[in-house]
């Protein structure tokens, strides 16, 4: 029916090992890494369900990966896939809730220890990193537990009966009183969908994660698509995008065959043209699905549509090129030279194309918008702006002078507002306009002290690192001025995180330490991380990205970075030197080249 896309795709980090239970001779064992869950149904190559109780025999470090994917799957049977998991005499400590209360709590595994009773049972103690509460409307909310460990018992199925039979497999004793679902089962069981909402001046669609059980079928995803619209964003992005109307609800259930679907919906207001747009948001919604929808409001049908079209005419984000890499090279932004890409002339004149440090650039209806952030001597740092027809002339510099300034990032807007930016300097943030003018932007954070921004392509969404944490949070344009609804903490194993951008999406770059300096791959709620670089060997404190989308995707996710001076390029891995830069004068012979620095995209 549609491509269905894996998670985690460069790889699974598994924090229980493939053991065979614990040895006769030892009573305790500390698990480390190791190899995959049991297999079970698959559904278009995925797997369906989770492995049943008896799949793992009586190797304990197995059974409790498959105890911790056990909820994974349909919300309305979760209880009873755990419950199977758990020995009867205990069942009843799993205090069961019904429809829409259910909801999982996700961890990423730490660490496992076994140990061996006089009893014949045996302790487990996990633990976990808590990433969030998966509700049944797809989406991933923020933690709610605490816990940073679970402890329960182990007995073998085989007790009181057939002697040592690995037949009859584990249970659980003194469960605990949570469903409880490890990253890894969220990656392995789930796929993660965006639909999309309308930003509050339906000017934009805007992404919005949900997680969809492989074990649903096919000729139900439309329903659980359409259900999840009409419930509405998820709640940090609520300030940036408008739901349906009030009261709107799917009658009868969303039906299809030979590639025909069929939308029915009791939604108030007959506006020809929010119909159209409701429309649109469905085609995307319902992503790589081929075919003819056709929508009904109150029973009344509207044109019937072809969603591939539909894609097609009315595209997601305004971008008719692709991405241009330039960087700074003794303080002038210069065009970056690879093989097989496109590059083109710097957009400014060479008399305002000096004392750079960092700088974005953006495409923006024919016109070329310039941030840059130049030095101004004496340890200080000013920012200029301009925006034009290329080349740029002037660059405005009415912003006042600071000790820091972050890379500047553009606010993309889909019509021909004034363009608006943000910016972080001495720790806090701004966003400024065509002219330099700085407003500062409150935050409802713990600290003020934010060292990095970065825009999603949609122009709603924004990224942030503060006291070395993560956020994301949404941006409301209402009213030609910015606002930045609640950020929402996301949770990562990375510490003492220095950059970030987009890398997609639903996916963002970030920069931080795994014991040494790493860069990592992470989705918008927290929930999936994949490691990118864990060799970088110094503090990156420079990274920019070009965000894969579906109007002009790249084969693969791009990013550059700059750590201890030297900047390097993903896809392939390459340092880039003075040899990549386009349009310099060798220096003197016995002179070293400098290296490049600040490197980023024009798009």
């Amino acid at each position: 029916m549609r491509s269905r896309r894996a998670l985690g795709a460069l790889g699974v980090v598994f924090l229980l090992s493939a053991g065979c239970g614990i040895p006769e001779a030892s009573d305790v064992r500390v698990d480390g890494k190791g190899g995959t869950a049991a297999e079970a149904g698959a559904v278009n190559g995925r797997r369906s369900e989770p492995p049943s109780r008896t799949a793992s025999g009586s190797a304990n470090d197995a059974f409790v990966r498959n105890f911790l994917s056990a909820a994974a799957g349909e919300p309305d049977r979760a209880y009873e896939r755990v419950k199977n998991f758990v020995a009867p005499e205990h069942r009843s400590r799993l205090q069961e809730k019904k429809g829409s209360e259910v909801a999982l709590t996700v961890v990423r595994l730490r660490e496992t220890i076994f140990t061996l009773n006089s009893d014949s049972t045996t302790t487990v103690k996990i633990t976990v990193q808590q990433i969030g509460v998966l509700r049944t409307n797809g989406t991933l909310a923020p933690p709610v537990a605490t816990e940073t460990a679970y402890e329960f018992r182990l007995r073998s199925g085989a007790l009181g009966g057939t002697g040592n039979d690995e037949r009859a497999g584990l249970y659980v004793l003194d469960p605990p009183n949570a469903l409880l679902l490890s990253d890894v089962a969220l990656q392995l069981y789930y796929q993660d969908e965006s639909i999309y909402f309308w930003n509050s001046d339906r000017t934009r669609l805007v992404p919005d994660q949900r997680y969809l059980p492989f074990a649903v079928p096919d000729e139900r995803r439309v329903n659980e698509v359409v259900k999840w619209l009409v419930g509405g964003p998820s709640e940090w992005l609520r300030p940036g995008v408008v739901g349906l109307p009030d009261q709107t609800e799917l009658i009868n259930n969303a039906t299809g065959a030979n590639d025909r679907w069929e939308v029915n919906l009791d939604m108030s207001g007959d506006d020809k043209s929010r119909i159209d747009q409701l429309i649109t948001q469905l085609a995307w919604s319902l992503g790589d699905l081929k075919g003819e929808l056709e929508l009904k409001i109150r029973n009344n049908s509207q044109p019937v549509q072809d969603l591939h079209e539909r894609r097609v005419s009315h595209s997601l984000y305004p971008i008719a090129e692709g991405p241009q890499r330039f960087g700074v090279y003794e303080g002038a932004i210069r065009p970056l030279d690879f093989a097989g890409e496109p590059s083109g002339a710097v957009p400014l004149v060479p008399e305002v194309n000096r004392n750079i440090v960092s700088a974005a650039l953006a495409r923006d209806h024919g016109r070329i918008l310039a941030a840059t952030v130049v030095s101004s001597g004496k340890n200080r740092q000013r920012l200029a702006v301009g925006a034009g027809s290329v080349p740029i002339s002037a660059l405005n510099r009415n912003a006042p002078e600071y000790a820091s300034i972050s890379r500047p990032v553009w606010l993309r807007t889909v019509d021909s507002r004034p363009a608006q930016g943000l910016v972080v300097a001495d720790g806090r943030l701004y966003r400024f306009d065509e002219t330099a003018r700085m407003y500062q932007l409150p935050l409802n954070l713990p600290s003020a002290g934010v060292t990095a921004v970065a825009t999603a392509l949609d122009g709603q969404r924004v990224a942030l690192i503060a006291d070395g944490r993560l956020y994301v949070a949404a941006v409301n344009l209402d009213g030609g001025g910015v606002s930045i609804g609640p950020p929402r903490p996301l949770v990562t194993s990375l510490t003492g995180l220095t950059a970030v951008d987009w890398g997609s999406e639903d996916r963002l770059v970030v920069a931080g330490s795994a014991g040494q300096p790493a860069i990592y791959e992470i989705s918008v709620d927290g929930a999936l991380e994949t490691p990118l670089r864990t060799d970088v060997g110094a503090k990156v404190n420079h990274l920019t990205a070009y965000p894969t989308n579906r109007t002009l995707p790249l084969s693969s996710g791009a990013y550059m970075y700059e750590a201890n001076g030297v900047a390097y390029r993903s896809g392939p891995f390459e340092r880039i030197g003075p040899e990549r830069v386009r349009d310099i004068t060798p220096p003197p012979a016995g002179v070293r080249p400098s290296n490049p620095s600040a490197p980023f995209f024009l798009y």
